[in-house]
């Protein structure tokens, strides 16, 4: 088997990739402080700041290719620590461009559907970026620097997911589903539009993207409000409507500002051979995994 090295095994996606990828590739997955066990896949601690130490233990390591999922992923955390974040969301993401780029092996890229302002979805590979937040211009200046690093890596951007839960990390549905089993209200947003997938869905886009180099949506086919997101995973997991609170984004400010529709075209990875299941099928297969 080749090896693949996957940064940030103890999150949400990556946890999800190297459940994947350890049937078909010899899986070596690092964490930063996020302990963590996956079976058949060999895990390592490594700061991925620490620029001489990555160096050395990706030497040792010698993979064949390397995803790279670590990432400070929460815009409000970016927004409110914008030095602390862009360590890991810029110059890490440079440093493993530039270590593959001289190993001349495959480097895929976690970037963001919030490259984008959301002002004319959906958006092509194509579309000029426009964040208007730090996360996403911290995803945009990495892609910048990835590009020119090494031409040949893979960018793929990626959509809000969700799915079932590892000890470390949680999707946006976890504590969604924690408020419905107590019968709590939820208030969700009906002018924020995304296009969804699980992990699952993303985590196979990912390794059918190492070999194709340049930038690559994995967005889901759904453009979907979390709203809407919300009372199909009521309807699935069958709970109450009515615990559902339609809410603007105005009624809820943050941290960092949120874009009104990032909704992505993935037209050309689903031409290549990205299956995307209905979000409806998602949630019953999550829903039998983790019961109701």
């Amino acid at each position: 088997m080749q090896k693949l090295l996957v940064t940030g095994a103890s999150g949400f996606l990556g946890w999800h990739l190297c459940q994947l990828a350890r049937s078909e590739w010899e899986v070596v997955g690092t964490y930063d402080r996020q302990q963590i066990e996956i079976s058949g896949v060999e895990i390592q601690q490594l700061d991925l700041t620490d620029r001489d130490r990555v160096a050395q233990e990706i030497d040792r390591i010698a993979p064949d290719a390397i995803v790279h999922t670590a990432a400070a992923s929460s815009p409000n955390f970016c927004q409110s620590h914008p030095a602390q974040s862009y360590q890991i969301n810029v110059l890490a993401a440079d440093r493993l461009a530039q270590i593959c780029a001289s190993a001349q092996i495959p480097f895929v890229f976690t970037s963001t559907d919030l490259v984008f302002d959301g002002t004319q979805p959906p958006y092509l590979e194509t579309a000029p970026v426009s964040p208007i937040n730090t996360y996403g211009e911290q995803k945009v200046a990495a892609e910048r620097a990835i590009r020119l690093a090494y031409p040949q890596a893979s960018i793929c951007r990626m959509p809000l997911m969700f799915g079932m839960a590892p000890p470390t990390a949680n999707s946006f549905i976890q504590p969604w589903l924690k408020a419905l089993r107590s019968q709590a209200s939820l208030q969700l947003f009906t002018d924020e539009f995304r296009t969804p997938v699980s992990a699952l869905t993303a985590a196979q886009g990912l390794l059918m993207a190492i070999n194709i180099p340049g930038i690559l949506n994995l967005g889901g086919r759904e453009r979907v409000s979390r709203y809407e997101f919300g009372r199909l995973l009521a309807e699935v997991f069958e709970f109450d409507l009515s615990l559902l609170s339609p809410i603007s984004q105005q009624d809820l400010p943050m941290a960092a500002p949120r874009a009104a529709d990032v909704s992505l075209d993935s037209t050309k990875a689903i031409s290549l051979g990205y299956n995307i299941p209905t979000l409806r099928q998602e949630l019953i297969t999550i829903s039998a995994q983790i019961g109701k």
